[in-house]
């Protein structure tokens, strides 16, 4: 929010530098006063000298992919000094693998299910009279279902 007494607020970068914030800041439309912490990790991990140079060097249309690159990985290095981002990447590669076991698992169940339900046929069952009987797997459940046509 802009104060009464100035035309505009400083960025969160120029505040915490303690300096004035000018009309051409290149931290200005990345880094807005109401979320001082983006800037203060930034800082903290690349240093704001190597930001602005970052900054500069890169098309404008870039750079606010750039900063939210560099303020995830700053996120990122402050909790896990060792490997950032990399650590959070290795947890989520290492999820996916073990889910997709437990869906290969899961759906080799299903194919041994319905070979067990296609090798049933109505000529094995003992004597029912009811055709195309369904086979339920072991441990199903009982459930009683209340009909009255």
């Amino acid at each position: 929010m802009a104060s009464s007494t100035h035309p505009c607020a400083p960025c969160a970068a120029c505040k915490f530098l303690r300096r004035k914030c000018i009309q051409g800041c290149v931290f200005s439309p990345y880094f807005p006063p109401e979320d001082p912490t983006k800037f203060a990790n930034v800082h903290k991990i690349f240093g704001a000298s190597n930001v602005s140079k970052l900054l500069n060097e890169i098309a404008p249309h870039q750079r606010e992919d750039a900063v939210n690159s560099l303020a995830y990985e700053a996120e990122a290095r402050l909790k896990d000094p060792v490997y950032g981002c990399v650590g959070a990447i290795s947890v989520l590669q290492r999820q996916v693998l073990r889910l997709q076991k437990e869906l290969d698992a899961t759906n080799a169940d299903l194919m041994r299910f319905s070979s067990n339900q296609n090798i049933l046929t109505p000529s094995q069952s003992s004597g029912s009279s009811v055709q195309n009987a369904h086979v339920l797997p072991p441990n199903y459940g009982s459930y009683s279902w209340n009909y009255n046509p």
